[in-house]
């Protein structure tokens, strides 16, 4: 646990400031393969790359899996990296049902047992949490190590607190009227998001924003996302149940930007995990993979390196 603390310290304080090689990528190396994965009803969108053991990335709202590509970069030379679009989200096939995370976490299974993948690492962002912490409690066996990054999950910890937010009021925005309100101003909906929730919107650039948008703009996609959110009630009903079956044992990274959820993040997840370390990202907000990806991304890679040697000292 020092040493990770340790580790973490010195990464941020060489980084922070430190102008990003990685801003604005959002295409994934030239050996990434593609592939659809027919998996618990429905099909997804996989980038697939490198060599070694599996790390599943998932993406959240207003992103898809293409926001990994910096980190896939890194990790390729010695992990297989695992990137899905979720259930009706980017590239993956137009879905109308099964958004609860529960639910979800098995098209994630699914697509590892496709790929003969016994079990995994999991990183993961915003909505991306949900499904991964649905993934661990579901399948703990299957998880490695969990990276949850900057989002709240439903019914753990102060959750009905966290709801009482008025920035948070896009959590029960949803519905058909909402999807003809939105229908072709897909970036200024989008936008709203980008803006407010980073710490500098310049960090989230113009070319990632169109590439965003055009694919929140592909027929249905929007829908999936607003019942993404529309999900949140059953899955907390979900998660609490969760719980009190059993804890989180695997090792759990918490992170948080500075601007936004910060050392909050690690504070839910103890509710459910005992195993946490946290680190907080300086000069981001909840953009952590385009606000300052250099620094995400050494985190990241230093808890999968170092998790091991520090649960044998």
């Amino acid at each position: 646990m020092a040493l990770l603390r340790s580790v973490y310290a010195v990464l941020l304080l060489a980084l922070a400031s430190a102008p990003s090689a990685f801003a604005g990528n959002f295409t994934f190396p030239k050996d990434t393969r593609t592939q659809e994965i027919a998996t618990n009803g429905t099909t997804l969108h996989v980038r697939i790359a490198g060599h070694g053991p599996a790390v599943v990335m998932l993406h959240g709202y207003a992103d898809t899996g293409d926001m990994w590509a910096p980190l896939a970069a890194a990790l390729m030379a010695d992990h297989t990296v695992i990137a899905p679009d979720l259930r009706g989200m980017g590239l993956s096939a137009t879905a109308t049902t099964g958004f609860d995370k529960k639910n979800q976490a098995e098209d994630i299974a699914g697509v590892l047992d496709a790929l003969k993948i016994a079990k995994a690492d999991v990183v993961a962002h915003d909505i991306g949490n949900m499904v991964a912490f649905a993934f661990a409690a579901q399948h703990p066996d299957r998880t490695t190590r969990l990276v949850l990054m900057d989002a709240p999950v439903p019914g753990i910890g102060p959750w009905d607190e966290i709801l009482k937010n008025p920035l948070l009021w896009h959590f029960r925005f949803g519905g058909p009227d909402m999807e003809r309100l939105v229908a072709g101003r897909e970036r200024i909906y989008l936008d709203r998001f980008w803006n407010e929730f980073s710490a500098d919107p310049q960090h989230f650039d113009e070319a990632a924003r169109v590439h965003y948008a055009e694919l929140y703009a592909r027929p249905g996609v929007m829908h999936a996302g607003f019942s993404q959110f529309a999900a949140f009630d059953q899955d907390a009903i979900d998660n609490r149940a969760f719980v009190a079956r059993a804890r989180l044992k695997m090792p759990v990274l918490a992170i948080g930007g500075d601007h936004s959820f910060g050392t909050t993040m690690a504070y839910v997840i103890r509710f459910a995990a005992d195993d946490v370390q946290e680190a907080v990202v300086t000069g981001s907000g909840h953009w952590l993979m385009e606000e300052q990806p250099a620094a995400t991304v050494a985190l990241i890679k230093a808890f999968l390196a170092q998790t091991d040697r520090c649960k044998a000292m």
